[in-house]
């Protein structure tokens, strides 16, 4: 049986045509021509059964033949605003990661102690969208731009929202107890720091301002690591 080829086409209903460097991918590298089949996904919630009418060099025209809607497999929205590594492989990685298991948003933090201040925005796009169409997702993560930690938390004041950290000094409770005892329904936010953590200040301002301190187990985690930690244990907490 012949793979089905998955492309991302944001106004797929409409559109009638593949993006430029979908178009290059389907012609160029898979050799796709008319007649071929192929889904298409515009990341807010449906897939589409199409087929290609024309394949030239630059461009691929396609007709749809069924519209599939979805349905989403969590309930509320999963977020994540995690401080950005120094090494940006690690990030990469967790944007890939997180989009494969379930993430609604994707928010970067500038934090006191961040080692990294600036990241390729477009760059983590082109990731997250590799990693939805791999994984078959029909809902395409929203990513944030980079914010600094008290800009963020001062404007995300709804629903069940967790600092994770590791000061002994500041009482904290497990994270899927927590997830557990709350509603599936709600929208869930979970902050993660950089590879310092958050500064103490910045554990006290959040509490503060509603968050509820948590650890993610009795382990240590590298940031990247604690980020999909975090979204697991979100995604277990809302099936």
């Amino acid at each position: 049986m012949k793979e089905t080829r998955y492309f991302y086409v944001p106004d797929a209903a409409t559109a009638g045509e593949l993006p430029s460097d979908e178009a290059t991918h389907a012609v160029r590298v898979l050799r796709l021509k008319e007649g071929d089949e192929v889904m298409l996904m515009d990341g807010q919630g449906s897939f589409y059964e199409a087929e290609i009418t024309m394949a030239s060099s630059h461009h691929c025209l396609y007709a749809i033949k069924q519209t599939l809607p979805q349905q989403r497999p969590w309930q509320g929205r999963v977020h994540l605003a995690i401080a950005p590594t120094k090494m940006a492989e690690r990030i990469e990685w967790l944007v890939e990661k997180a989009t494969e298991v379930g993430v609604d948003t994707l928010s970067l933090l500038d934090c006191q102690f961040s080692e990294r201040r600036q990241m390729k925005v477009p760059r983590l796009e082109k990731i997250l969208v590799s990693a939805m169409k791999q994984s078959r997702k029909a809902w395409k993560p929203q990513l944030d731009e980079m914010q600094p930690f008290a800009t963020f938390i001062k404007n995300h004041s709804e629903g069940q929202r967790y600092i994770a950290h590791c000061y002994e000094e500041v009482p904290r409770t497990n994270l899927f107890d927590e997830l557990r005892q709350g509603s599936a329904d709600d929208d869930t936010l979970v902050l993660i720091g950089p590879e310092g953590d958050f500064s103490i200040d910045e554990v006290r301002q959040a509490v503060e301002a509603g968050f509820v301190s948590v650890d993610l187990g009795k382990s240590r985690l590298r940031t990247e690591t604690a980020g999909l930690a975090a979204v697991m244990m979100m995604q277990l907490a809302k099936q």
